[in-house]
This record gives C-alpha cells, sequence and structure tokens, in this order.
C-alpha cells in the first residue's frame, strides 16, 4: 500500500512581507474607506411619524404572539384575550398610518416611480457602488500581478472539498488542500473580516454586505416599490391567530405533576 508523502514546500519571506500583509492591509483599509464613503454618500434616515411605527410594529405583536404558543407563559384567558383584541385591531384598520382604502380600492399598486420611494432606491444602487467597484479592482489586481502565488499553509487538516476554495488560480490536482493561493485568500479576507470590523468600526458598519442579522429579528412591515398592501397583511395576520389557536398551550399546565416526577414522588 503506497505510503503518502506529506508535501513540503519553501515559501520565500518576500511573498509573506510583499504579497500576503499587503492583501490583507488593503482589504482592512478598503474595509474602513467603503464605511466612511457610505456614510457620506447615503442619506440619513428620515425619522418617522408615530403612526408609521405603530403600523410597522403590529405585524411583530401577532408574530410574537403566534410564535409563543407552543408553551405560552400567558393563561389561557389572558392569551384570548391578547389574541382577540389584537385581531379585532387589525381587522378594523386602527393600526394603520392612513385610512382604510375605500371598496374597490384595494387592489391599487403602488407606483415604483414614486418620488418618495426614489430616494431608498438611490440608496440601495450607492451601496451596490460601493461595495462593487473596490472589489472588482482588487480582484483584478491581484488576478493580474499574483495570479498562481501560493502564499500560506494552514495549520489544520482540510478535506477535499475545500479544495476548490483555497486554490482557485492554481491548476494542480495534486497540491495539498492546506496550500492557500493569492485570489482565494483575498476571498477569505473579503467574507471574514467582519470580526475585524466590528471591532474597529462597531457593530452597526457598513464596511460588509454580509452582516449578522441576527440581533434584528424584529418583523415589520416591507416598504418601498413594489411592497404589499398593510391591510392585507393585517387580514392574512388575523387568519394565522385565528389558527394558532388551535396549538396554544399553557407553558404551566400540569406543572404540579410535572415537578413531583421529576423529584421521583409520583
Amino acid at each position: 500500500m503506497p505510503v503518502k508523502v506529506e508535501q513540503e514546500l519553501y515559501l520565500d519571506p518576500s511573498i509573506r512581507d510583499w504579497v500576503l500583509i499587503p492583501i490583507t492591509l488593503i482589504m482592512v483599509l478598503v474595509g474602513i474607506l467603503r464605511h466612511y464613503v457610505t456614510q457620506l454618500l447615503v442619506s440619513a434616515p428620515k425619522k418617522q411619524t408615530l403612526a408609521a411605527v405603530r403600523e410597522q410594529r403590529a405585524l411583530a405583536r401577532g408574530a410574537i404572539l403566534r410564535t409563543s404558543t407552543p408553551l405560552s407563559p400567558l393563561y389561557p384567558s389572558q392569551y384570548k384575550a391578547f389574541s382577540v383584541s389584537l385581531a379585532a385591531a387589525l381587522s378594523s384598520g386602527g393600526y394603520l398610518k392612513e385610512e382604510k382604502p375605500k371598496e374597490g380600492e384595494e387592489d391599487k399598486v403602488q407606483n415604483p416611480f414614486d418620488p418618495a420611494n426614489m430616494d431608498g432606491m438611490m440608496d440601495g444602487m450607492k451601496n451596490q457602488a460601493v461595495m462593487m467597484v473596490p472589489n472588482m479592482i482588487i480582484m483584478q489586481y491581484i488576478s493580474v500581478f499574483f495570479s498562481g502565488f501560493i502564499l500560506i499553509k494552514l495549520p489544520f487538516p482540510l478535506t477535499l472539498g475545500f479544495k476548490s476554495l483555497l486554490s482557485r488560480d492554481i491548476a494542480m490536482p495534486d497540491l495539498d488542500v492546506r496550500w492557500v493561493s493569492a485570489l482565494s485568500w483575498y476571498f477569505l479576507n473579503l467574507f471574514g473580516l467582519n470580526g475585524v470590523f466590528k471591532l474597529l468600526l462597531g457593530s452597526d458598519n457598513a464596511a460588509v454586505d454580509t452582516r449578522d442579522m441576527s440581533g434584528n429579528m424584529m418583523p415589520s412591515l416591507p416598504s418601498g416599490p413594489g411592497a404589499p398592501d398593510p391591510s392585507r397583511l393585517f387580514r392574512a395576520e388575523v387568519e394565522n391567530l385565528a389558527l394558532a389557536e388551535g396549538s396554544y398551550r399553557w407553558a404551566c399546565e400540569g406543572v404540579e405533576n410535572r415537578v413531583l416526577a421529576r423529584f421521583g414522588k409520583v
């Protein structure tokens, strides 16, 4: 049985000093510059009225109430009262910031070229331009000047599935998967510096296009061109609340027996 010989390559220290470290520093500096350029280009968000905020948070209340039904902390009568009152408010249009549409006007679609919606479209285009232009320039620069360069060897083993990620511009099928090429190092920095930017610029930064959204899970109404009618979403939420009552279960139901069974008293 043939014994696999470990590949050992000698990397010139100049590659580390003039390729590896500069690419990392350039990616960090470009991310910081992108953050401040985005702040300069994107207009400040407009202050919303109280009615608009109430409309956006109405669906969130219904979603929170529905997701708590499998083990709800609310007593059955309390849950019923909250569900009925919220469904009645959503049905009557009490949370709508505008008047309830008249009969025959419910199918009205928002104009995507409405001047009120153009600001959001322009901000989105500016963000995409600030993200795409520097990335295209840096990737082309690395592809032209450092194509085929091997920069570093990872100190831990990996499966062959990572070879296309770590050796994108090296046509050597027998090369160990742990060797990282210049172009692959660029992509690793592009998607792996989010934590560094959070330390330097804060969690709410514009340095990367894939932000961590785990801290912003509050549902709200979509806005902008082509957004659905809030009154339709409210009617759908009323139906969802009615369906959720079938899966309601009080968290403290039978808690006495459960506690006694846990301590072996039953």
